[in-house]
């Protein structure tokens, strides 16, 4: 079941000698998309603390924008009347929205799942809500993003194997409904992409990459990751997942997103990714260097002129000093998270950019081995 559309096309373009990592062209409705790529997140329609025109200078091919969110507020029938997430927010790139899933799965203690989907309370004002996969589709629809993920089920680290096992069924039977959904709403300018889950159960996950990858669809997604999970679990279940997917298809990796990541997943053949990291870093004052992260808060940099990273071209490092930038933060000012934020989404677009180079370059080990495989700024390799 399910029908890749026409307005989507994947090309393999080649992969690494030295490790088999890919490099690919995603063609959409709003423009094409060199993989591997990071995807910045704009929960609420909007990447936080930027404006469109930030995003774009950072090199952004594509962002997020959070279903969920955006059902609760401003609306998506408000979205809509606008022209969907494109009009609404003034943006003319690739978008992509979640399902939902992963913020219900959040609210724990705020929601009750069934069979039909999940009815929740919002925690901000205690209404109650109901999502199922037809709801899930609707919403996407009429925010009208690009790209669409199907309504899961995912569940956290640790848990039991019987809790794994009932998710990922009922994720299965949720996504027959997705695709009879997205079907009915007929719009071939929006792509639906299943999601693998089946938690950290080697059997769960081989048979959950076999269920999605019977469907038609244009792209494939690796969910229940970034969980709580230990990074070698993590790293081992997404090289597994990834190896069960269809090949010249897509393979996203959702909510993962710093360097370290990026290099693993790469490796491990996935063309995709997103996380809200970047901007969550830049508003506690954290930015990315080629030596691992660094903190602006740090004295160190009191009267340092140098960029927050050498060699990067984002508006920050081309035009402030790491000693403005502390003071700025040192002030409270939130033009010094705009500028780390700048600086955060720009450095990982770049390290795909690169990662991209050294693959069709057949060097992509190289780089592996030699890029930033630092903690969080202890200075030690990993």
């Amino acid at each position: 079941m399910g029908q890749a559309s026409t307005y989507f096309n994947y090309k393999l373009i080649h992969q690494c000698g030295q490790t088999g990592a890919r490099a690919g062209v995603l063609s959409t409705p709003h423009g094409i998309i060199e993989t591997p790529v990071f995807m910045p997140v704009g929960t609420n329609s909007a990447v936080k603390t930027l404006t469109c025109d930030q995003i774009e200078d950072t090199g952004a091919q594509i962002i997020l924008a959070n279903s969920y969110h955006l059902y609760l507020r401003a609306g998506t029938k408000l979205i809509k009347k606008f022209g969907g997430i494109h009009g609404w927010m003034n943006w003319n790139k690739p978008v992509l929205t979640d399902s939902g899933g992963f913020q219900v799965f959040s609210l724990a203690h705020l929601r009750k799942i069934t069979e039909d989907g999940v009815e929740f309370c919002d925690p901000k004002d205690g209404a109650k809500h109901f999502i199922s996969p037809e709801i899930s589709m609707e919403i996407q629809h009429d925010i009208g993003a690009d790209i669409i993920m199907a309504f899961d089920e995912c569940v956290p680290y640790p848990c039991d194997y019987d809790t794994a096992k009932a998710a990922t069924e009922r994720t299965h039977r949720w996504l027959e409904r997705c695709f009879k959904a997205k079907n009915a709403l007929s719009n071939p300018k929006q792509a639906l992409f299943p999601i693998v889950q089946g938690a950290f159960f080697e059997d769960l996950r081989r048979e959950s990459a076999s269920v999605i990858s019977s469907f038609d669809a244009a792209g494939y997604a690796i969910g229940g990751v970034s969980v709580g999970e230990p990074a070698d679990i993590k790293n081992k279940f997404a090289a597994l997942t990834a190896g069960l997917l269809p090949e010249h298809k897509p393979r996203y990796l959702m909510g993962v997103g710093t360097p370290e990541d990026l290099l693993d997943g790469i490796k491990n053949g996935i063309d995709m990714f997103d996380c809200v990291l970047p901007t969550r870093n830049a508003r506690h004052g954290s930015f990315f260097t080629w030596e691992g992260r660094k903190n602006i808060k740090n004295k160190a940099f009191q009267e340092d002129g140098g960029p927050l990273a050498q060699g990067c071209d984002c508006y920050a490092c081309k035009n402030h000093s790491r000693a403005y930038i502390r003071h700025l933060w040192r002030c409270g000012e939130s033009t010094a998270s705009t500028l780390l934020s700048i600086h955060n989404i720009k450095f990982l677009i770049d390290f795909s950019k690169k990662a991209r180079e050294a693959i069709l370059a057949d060097e992509f080990g190289d780089f592996y081995n030699e890029s930033c495989r630092f903690d969080d700024g202890t200075g030690k390799r990993k």
